[in-house]
């Protein structure tokens, strides 16, 4: 039998097998889209025919939208490295035929060197109820990683002989430092705009700090705005972290120095 909770329900034009009991899924029953705002924001981000790659899949919430934005001459990206999250995508992929044909599924994490161990489990489940093993601050309960490999951002850009990058979605609960060090050559090359998640208590349990995710974008001159481009974020990084309360996160836009967003 299945789950009790568990429905197949049509969203702003994108079938999706949910499971009622998660939060993400909740929310794409209950609002059309998870993190609204941030749905919003890519159709005034991206165009058809662009490239994006979607770093912390999950289920897809965001993947299948982005890749209804870039259309049929567009290409999307999308790495997970849990088991749980990556069937998940796969099946709401799979509802969507059309949508599944631009969307490439990379079951692997992203680091700074491919020579590191992939971690036995990483959060990728937000249960309604919470529980005893649910973080006490992410709210996420950790899934295995079986079957995931670890590779770098650079690397899949070479392997998968991506020509061009316009949009990074990159979403990975503390390891956002990791995956930018390992993709250095993309950003440089290719200067995507980028929709981040900024909570330093996140990257703290990594060993980095929020201060390290910043100086990688000032490093390639990046400027970070509101996810509605209403307004920029401080440059200065101490009143930047000063926004983002402990155990609280922020989700920003970062846009490369030439973008004609920050004109």
């Amino acid at each position: 039998m299945g789950k009790p909770n568990a429905l197949s329900c049509k969203r702003d034009g994108i079938q999706w097998q949910l499971d009622l009991d998660e939060g993400v899924d909740f929310s794409i029953f209950l609002l059309g889209a998870h993190e609204v705002g941030t749905v919003k924001a890519y159709r005034r981000l991206l165009a058809p025919g662009n490239t994006v790659i979607d770093i912390g899949a999950n289920i897809g919430s965001h993947t299948l939208p982005l890749a209804q934005i870039v259309g049929p001459d567009g290409r999307v990206v999308a790495v997970e490295p849990t088991a749980y999250a990556f069937q998940k995508l796969t099946t709401n992929l799979m509802l969507n035929p059309d949508i599944q044909k631009r969307v490439t599924t990379l079951q692997v994490m992203l680091a700074e060197s491919a020579s590191i161990s992939v971690p036995k489990a990483l959060p990728s489940s937000w249960p309604m109820a919470g529980g005893k093993d649910v973080h006490p601050l992410m709210r996420s309960l950790e899934k295995s990683t079986d079957g995931a490999s670890v590779t770098t951002l650079d690397a899949i850009v070479e392997t998968l002989n991506l020509n061009e990058i316009d949009f990074i979605k990159l979403d990975v609960d503390g390891y956002e430092v990791n995956v930018l060090r390992g993709g250095m050559e993309t950003l440089s090359r290719f200067k995507p705009r980028i929709m981040v998640e900024l909570a330093d208590y996140t990257l703290r349990a990594q060993g980095v700090s929020l201060a390290d995710l910043l100086d990688i974008f000032l490093t390639f001159n990046y400027k970070l705005f509101t996810v509605d481009m209403k307004r920029a974020l401080p440059a200065n990084k101490t009143a930047l972290i000063a926004m983002i309360r402990d155990g609280e996160s922020l989700n920003a836009l970062a846009l490369p120095q030439d973008d004609p967003l920050r004109r």
